[in-house]
C-alpha cells in the first residue's frame, strides 16, 4: 500500500500549474514548470474545463498596470488530476498519465493554444500517475518513475513530439514517486528522493545520449514532497520535503562531483511548497504544509547559503504554483481542492 503522508496532505487537481502552463502556451507568462503532488486514498472527479485570457477581470497585481483576465478554453478528452503539462517547442501543452474517474490513465493529449483545442496523441506504454516529465534539449520529454496499480514504478519512456508516439527508454535503477527531476546544464537528467513505501535519499541520472541510468550521490536525508531548483552556479538546490516528519533541512547537488552537501536550513519545516528562482540569483520558498497551511515565505541566498524570512502570503496555502513573472514578480495561484483519509 502507497505510504500516506500525514496529516491530510492529499492534493487533487492542480488546477493553478495547469492553468498557468496554458497561459505559458499563448504568450501571456513564460516560466519553468515545476510541480508537486500527493496522493489520496479517495477519488474525486476531476475537472476538464482549464481557463485562458478572456474575460472577468481579477484583482491586479501590486505594481503591475493591467489586471488577469480569464475565460474558458477547450475542455479535455478525459478528466484527469495528478497528470503532468509540459510546454513543448512547438507551442503545444503535452498532457501525459494522471489518474481519472475509472483509475490510472495512460492517455495523452496535446492542447493547440491557436485553436483552443485537445486532440490525443500517442498513449504512454504504462498508465502512471504521481510521475515526472522533463523536456529534454533534443525536444523530446522524459515521463520517469510514478504510481500505478502495479505499484511503485521503475520505468520511463520517451515522447517523440515529431511523431507522436512513446518508446521505452532506461528503467530507473529505484522504484519512486513523489521525487523530482532536474535538468541539469549537461543535458542530463537528476532524478532525486521520492517514495516507494519507503522515503528515498537515492538519487539518478538520465543520460540522453545512452538512454540509461546511473547513480549518483545520495541525498543527506531521505525525503519527498520536496523542491529542487537549479541554480545559476549549475548546483541543485533541494530543500524541506516529508519523510515521517517535515523537514527543514535543504542540500545542494554538485554535478561536478556528484556529491550533496548540506547547506542552510529553512527558518520553517515544510513539505508540499514551492520554490521559485528570482532574477537575482535567491530563491523564494513559500507557502507548504507542516501539520497546517503555511503563509510564511523565505529568501535563499547562494552566496551565504543561508535563508531569510520575507513578507507572508496573505493566504495560507499548500500544493499552490508560484510563477515568476515578466516583471520580475512571483504570481502565487490555487490551493489543494480536497482532503481525503
Amino acid at each position: 500500500m502507497k505510504k500516506q503522508i500525514n496529516p491530510n496532505i492529499k492534493a487533487y487537481l492542480l488546477r493553478g500549474a495547469f492553468y498557468l502552463l496554458l497561459l505559458v502556451a499563448v504568450g501571456v507568462i513564460p516560466f519553468a514548470l515545476g510541480q508537486s503532488r500527493s496522493r489520496g486514498t479517495t477519488k474525486q472527479s476531476a475537472v476538464a474545463a482549464p481557463l485562458l485570457l478572456g474575460s472577468a477581470p481579477l484583482s491586479p497585481l501590486p505594481g503591475s498596470d493591467t489586471p488577469f483576465t480569464f475565460d474558458n478554453t477547450g475542455s479535455l478528452n478525459t478528466a484527469r488530476y495528478e497528470h503532468t503539462a509540459t510546454l513543448l517547442p512547438n507551442g503545444m501543452v503535452l498532457v501525459a498519465g494522471g489518474q481519472g474517474n475509472s483509475g490510472d490513465l495512460s492517455s495523452a493529449e496535446l492542447y493547440d493554444p491557436a485553436s483552443g483545442s485537445w486532440s490525443a496523441t500517442g498513449s504512454l506504454n504504462i498508465a502512471r500517475a504521481y510521475h515526472t516529465a522533463t523536456l529534454l534539449p533534443n525536444g523530446k520529454v522524459l515521463v520517469a518513475g510514478g504510481y500505478s496499480t502495479f505499484g511503485y514504478l521503475s520505468s520511463a519512456e520517451l515522447y517523440n513530439p515529431a511523431s507522436g508516439s512513446w518508446s521505452t527508454t532506461g528503467n530507473l535503477n529505484t522504484t519512486r514517486n513523489e521525487h523530482t527531476a532536474t535538468l541539469l546544464p549537461n543535458g542530463k537528467v537528476l532524478v532525486a528522493g521520492g517514495d516507494n513505501g519507503n522515503y528515498l535519499t537515492s538519487a539518478e541520472l538520465y543520460d540522453p545520449a545512452s538512454g540509461g541510468w546511473s547513480a549518483t550521490g545520495s541525498l543527506g536525508t531521505a525525503r519527498a514532497y520536496h523542491t529542487a531548483t537549479l541554480l545559476p552556479n549549475g548546483k541543485v538546490l533541494v530543500a524541506g520535503g516529508y519523510n515521517g516528519s517535515y523537514l527543514s533541512s535543504a542540500e545542494l547537488y554538485d554535478p561536478a562531483s556528484g556529491t550533496w552537501s548540506a547547506t542552510g536550513s529553512l527558518n520553517t519545516a515544510r513539505a508540499l511548497h514551492t520554490a521559485t528562482l528570482l532574477p537575482n540569483g535567491k530563491v523564494l520558498v513559500a507557502g507548504g504544509y507542516n501539520n497546517g497551511y503555511l503563509s510564511s515565505a523565505e529568501l535563499y541566498d547562494p552566496a551565504s547559503g543561508s535563508w531569510s524570512a520575507t513578507g507572508s502570503l496573505a493566504t495560507a496555502r499548500y500544493v499552490h504554483t508560484a510563477t515568476l513573472l515578466p516583471n520580475g514578480q512571483v504570481l502565487v495561484a490555487g490551493d489543494r481542492v480536497t482532503a481525503a483519509i
